[in-house]
C-alpha cells in the first residue's frame, strides 16, 4: 500500500503493509507527492537485524548506530524489553523500517508511528524546528505555549479557548519554519494526550514559556534568556554534532526574531488577561 504525505516543506512516500494500522492524524497530511520525494519502506519481520557497530547512543527507548549508508535506530519503550522497530537509512532519499509483528496494533499510535520516520532528521535539513508546545491560533496568529511536561500548556490553551475564542491547532507539537516576512507555525502529526491535531499554517505572534505561580506576571525575555528556555523544548538529536549546530543557529535566529515571553500563571481568566496585555 502506498501513501503520500507532506509535513511542512517535506514531501514523502510510504510503502506500508496492508495490515498495518495507520494513525488517524496522518490522513490530515496526505498530499500529491512527486516521485522523487523521500521514500520510507515499512515491512514486518520476526528478526530485527542490527549493524555490528558500536552504538552512538544507548538509552532504554532508543539505540542509535552510524552505518555506511546513514543512521540506524533501534526503537523501543522504556521498561519494555522488546523493541518495536529498526529504522535504517539506505541513501539520501530512502529509509527502510523493519517492524516487530507483536507490535502491530500499537503502531497505530501517532507517537510510535512518527518515531519510525525520524522526521526531525529530515526537517533540520530544511531549516525546520519541532517545538514541544500547545499551538493556539488567535486573531489569525499563533501563540505557542511551551514548557516541560505537566506545567500547564494544555490548561493555558484551554483558558484562551474559553475566554478569548482561540483555537488549539495542536496540543503537543508545532513545526516552526521561516517564510518571507517571519516565522510560521505548522501542523505536526503527533499531538500527545491532548487529542487535538490540525494541519494549519499560521504566522507566529509569540512563544510563551510557562511556569506555575501564585500570581500572574508576564515579561518579554531577551534573546539569550529565550534561547536558554526554548532550546530545551526543541527536538534535537544531541548525538549528532551537525544537527545540534544547525538547531542552535536556527534557535538563535528564532529567539532574535520572534517575541518570547515568560508567563508565571494561575488557572484563571486573569492569566489570559495578563498575557494578552503583554502581547497586544
Amino acid at each position: 500500500m502506498q501513501r503520500c504525505c507532506q509535513i511542512g516543506p517535506f514531501p514523502f512516500r510510504l510503502t506500508v503493509p496492508e495490515m498495518l494500522p495507520l494513525p488517524e492524524n496522518l490522513a490530515l497530511f496526505e498530499a500529491n507527492v512527486l516521485p522523487e520525494a523521500y521514500h520510507y519502506e515499512l515491512s514486518f519481520s520476526s528478526a530485527l537485524l542490527l549493524p555490528r557497530t558500536r552504538p552512538l547512543v544507548r538509552r532504554p527507548d532508543l539505540t542509535v548506530f552510524q552505518t555506511d549508508t546513514g543512521e540506524g535506530r533501534l526503537l523501543g519503550i522504556s521498561g519494555v524489553p522488546v523493541p518495536y522497530a529498526y529504522y535504517q537509512e539506505l541513501d539520501a532519499a530512502h529509509a527502510r523500517v523493519t517492524l516487530a509483528p507483536g507490535w502491530r496494533e500499537q503502531l497505530g499510535s501517532d507517537t510510535i508511528f512518527a518515531s519510525l520516520l525520524a522526521l526531525e532528521r529530515r526537517m533540520i535539513v530544511l531549516d525546520q524546528l519541532v517545538l514541544h508546545c500547545a499551538y493556539v491560533k488567535y486573531r489569525g496568529e499563533a501563540i505557542l505555549f511551551s514548557a516541560p511536561s505537566e506545567t500547564g500548556k494544555t490548561t493555558q490553551a484551554n483558558l484562551w479557548e474559553r475566554y478569548r475564542g482561540a483555537e488549539t491547532v495542536n496540543g503537543d507539537r508545532a513545526l516552526l519554519g521561516k517564510r518571507a516576512g517571519g516565522w510560521i507555525a505548522q501542523g505536526w502529526p503527533v499531538c500527545g494526550s491532548s487529542g487535538v491535531c490540525h494541519n494549519e499554517t499560521t504566522p507566529i505572534r509569540a512563544i510563551v514559556m510557562l511556569s506555575q505561580a501564585k500570581e500572574n506576571s508576564a515579561r518579554r525575555l531577551t534573546p539569550l534568556e529565550a534561547m536558554r528556555l526554548v532550546f530545551g523544548q526543541l527536538t534535537v538529536n544531541r548525538w549528532n554534532p551537525a544537527f545540534t549546530s544547525r538547531a542552535t543557529d536556527l534557535a538563535l535566529e528564532l529567539c532574535s526574531t520572534v517575541p518570547v515571553y515568560y508567563l508565571g500563571c494561575t488557572i484563571s481568566e486573569e492569566a489570559v488577561s495578563c498575557l494578552e496585555r503583554a502581547l497586544f
